[in-house]
């Protein structure tokens, strides 16, 4: 099969669909790997480390997506969709209904790594960014509290003396549970905020209860954030848009100049108050006088680590989509799962209801 990795165009997007490590296993079982000029760039990986693993450059986007899968598309890439096409890349479709038509009408093949699911319900492909959106989500807050970076001027830390910062998390999947390791590794108290008590129980656990776990519901949320420093969106229903959780009424209570991540914006987030997705150029806005970072790409801007870890997640699937698409999907029911749009039908009936689309099963399409 011929594989193209172009090079990636959102807003400080440094991250490529894979390293040359992983482009040398594609080469070796027989593929040839089409990869755009300086498409590895921004995670320190020259084309000339490509060409040494056997990969051909070439100079334009438009060769590289005339392959017959391509990992990796934005409004600005619409034009290259095609019947027959393999699409193997983050989609996040449920938010973005222009992208559910593009992708039925161009007639492709797409599968969304978020949508890869286990029997029993991990994500594997989706949770590398997890871990790192969660890790960031903390730092990123830590630093826009800072008065210089227009924050209130909290160290999320305190001192002797002086109270500690308070983080609040709502979702305890793997991106809340990963920003309260890095919550509590700032010295913060920290509270987190699921529907599911067992869940709530693995985390109390975990913590060995250093954490405040609450049934995330209407009170408790409003309760939770209004003496927050910085809430943490991690909310995630797999295919779905994420729930409206918290409201503009429940964001005025907060103190001003205190902070919002949202993990959950590439979803549609769980704030009202979040009216856009922002970019690593612009990533913040007020609104309520509370900082919004509405970033959707995070671990973009920790390219090296995102895209080694990605790889290693994501890399088996795509040898097997390599050898024999529908025979993968056939036999691969996490794969299957992932299926967003084939030959001009929808199939990833979690999002349908969002995007008002009627889904087809795969099994009557392969």
């Amino acid at each position: 099969m011929k594989i193209g990795i172009p090079k990636e165009i959102k807003n400080n997007e440094n991250r490529v669909a894979l390293p040359p490590a992983g482009v040398y296993e594609l080469v070796q079982e027989g593929h040839e790997v089409l990869v755009e000029a300086n498409a590895g760039i921004g995670s320190t990986f020259s084309d000339e480390a490509y060409r040494a693993v056997g990969a051909t450059i070439v100079a334009n986007a438009a060769d590289v997506w005339a392959a017959d899968m391509v990992m990796k598309p934005l409004p600005e890439e619409y034009s290259y969709l095609r019947a027959g096409l393999l699409l193997f890349t983050y989609l996040h479709v449920a938010a973005n209904p222009e992208l559910a038509k593009a992708l039925m009408s161009s007639k492709v093949r797409a599968i969304g790594y978020e949508n890869v699911q286990l029997a029993n319900g991990a994500l594997p492909l989706l949770s590398p960014m997890s871990e790192i959106a969660g890790r960031m989500a903390v730092q990123i807050g830590a630093q826009f509290l800072e008065k210089i970076y227009g924050g209130k001027g909290v160290l999320l830390s305190g001192v002797p003396g002086v109270r500690k910062g308070q983080v609040t998390i709502i979702g305890g999947g793997l991106a809340g549970t990963n920003a309260a390791k890095m919550a509590l590794g700032l010295g913060a108290q920290v509270t987190i905020l699921d529907v599911s008590i067992p869940r709530l129980q693995e985390l109390d656990q975990l913590f060995d209860g250093q954490v405040q776990t609450l049934f995330s519901n209407r009170f408790n949320i409003e309760a939770a954030i209004q003496q927050a420093d910085l809430v943490i969106g991690a909310v995630l229903l797999p295919g779905k848009k994420a729930p409206n959780l918290v409201t503009r009424e429940m964001v005025k209570t907060m103190a001003e100049k205190s902070v919002i991540v949202d993990i959950a914006i590439d979803q549609g987030g769980i704030f009202e108050t979040e009216d856009r997705v922002t970019t690593h150029d612009d990533p913040t806005y007020i609104q309520e006088n509370v900082i919004h970072y509405a970033v959707a790409n995070m671990p973009g801007a920790v390219p090296q680590t995102a895209t080694l870890a990605l790889s290693i997640a994501t890399l088996p699937y795509a040898k097997q989509l390599a050898a024999d698409p529908e025979k993968a999907l056939r036999t691969n029911a996490a794969l299957a799962r992932g299926v967003i749009a084939f030959d001009g039908h929808f199939t990833l009936k979690e999002a349908a209801q969002d995007l008002a689309i009627d889904a087809v099963e795969l099994s009557e399409l392969i």
